[in-house]
């Protein structure tokens, strides 16, 4: 699968005036593919698109909110790099397939967050969400902006986005269970406090570390929004934590993430009382995840692990044992 995917990826270069023998090396394989392009001493970065996770409509509202985010928000984010033709989403062919869409990113500076660093960089990373859900209440969609949705159905409705938590991978029976409980009481306080529009609307959706590039001379850097889309704005807070909820220094991460949240946006006590519903929330999708993304590696290392560790954080969620 990954050799076709790359001779997409070689394909789609001559379309950005790019030699076809250009050194294209793999980033990451999660919902796309992201490969790093070098070609005569330029660095850029190519996206191609899993297929049926979006349409080129979807794609193209996400690089509309991706500028205005840069340049309305002073957000650090990539700038799309248009094809020859000037398109920003090209359709490329692929012999024996559907064809995939692709998108050409510049490539920013900058690493993962250090974890000897996480309790600082939680509140950079607050106040610049708080930023972001600021710009996506005030802004102005383009009238042909089409974003799928974070919610309920979403997570757990017949057509779950990333699969079944039932079918995530050491789901036995014991664990069917204890998850079952968490995800209706999940249902339980998330129907309670509401989808109103303070508390409900464009998010990132997927924060977590991954997605952010620290440099030393131009701060933090936000990346992949291909999750982008309409849920609750202490998801963003959920997505952060993504595969480190059980770190010891997660209270901290939590409390420096709303000090520099509260420094840009109000943030009422009844929200912060739901943060650890919004973790367990995207815990509970990340367990479906890890089910039906066998190809990341990410997926493989965790595994069984994710899904015990998953209970034993649910527990102490249902029972208030913090």
């Amino acid at each position: 699968m990954l050799a076709r995917v790359a001779g997409v990826a070689r394909r789609a270069l001559p379309r950005y005036g790019l030699s076809p023998e250009a050194d294209l090396s793999l980033l990451s394989v999660s919902e796309n593919a992201v490969f790093l392009v070098e070609d005569s001493g330029r660095r850029s970065v190519l996206r191609v698109h899993r297929l049926g996770y979006h349409s080129r409509e979807a794609i193209a509202s996400e690089l509309a909110w991706l500028d205005a985010l840069r340049a309305e928000a002073g957000i650090r984010t990539p700038e799309v790099i248009p094809a020859r033709d000037g398109s920003r989403v090209i359709t490329v062919a692929d012999p024996g397939a559907q064809p995939r869409h692709c998108v050409m990113f510049e490539f920013l500076p900058g690493t993962e967050p250090r974890e000897d660093r996480l309790v600082e960089r939680f509140e950079q990373l607050g106040a610049i969400t708080a930023r972001m859900h600021r710009h996506a209440r005030e802004w102005a969609r383009p009238p042909s902006f089409t974003r799928f949705h974070w919610d309920l159905d979403a997570a757990f409705g017949p057509e779950a986005r990333w699969g079944r938590w039932q079918d995530g991978v050491g789901v036995d029976r014991e664990a069917r269970a204890v998850l079952a409980r968490l995800e209706a009481e999940l249902r339980r306080r998330l129907a309670r406090y509401g989808t109103g529009p303070d508390r409900y609307g464009l998010i990132h959706a997927d924060l977590r570390l991954a997605n952010l590039l620290v440099d030393d001379a131009t701060g933090i850097s936000v990346i992949d929004f291909d999750d982008c889309g309409f849920g609750w704005y202490l998801y963003d807070l959920g997505a952060a934590l993504s595969f480190i909820e059980h770190h010891p220094d997660v209270p901290l991460m939590v409390d420096s993430w709303l000090r520099g949240y509260r420094s840009v946006l109000d943030l009422p006590k009844e929200d912060e009382d739901e943060v650890w519903t919004f973790i367990l929330f995207r815990r509970l999708l990340l367990v479906a995840w890890i089910g039906t993304h066998s190809a990341a590696d990410i997926a493989r290392e965790l595994g069984a692990g994710y899904t015990e560790g998953s209970c034993e954080l649910a527990e102490r969620y249902l029972t208030g044992s913090w």
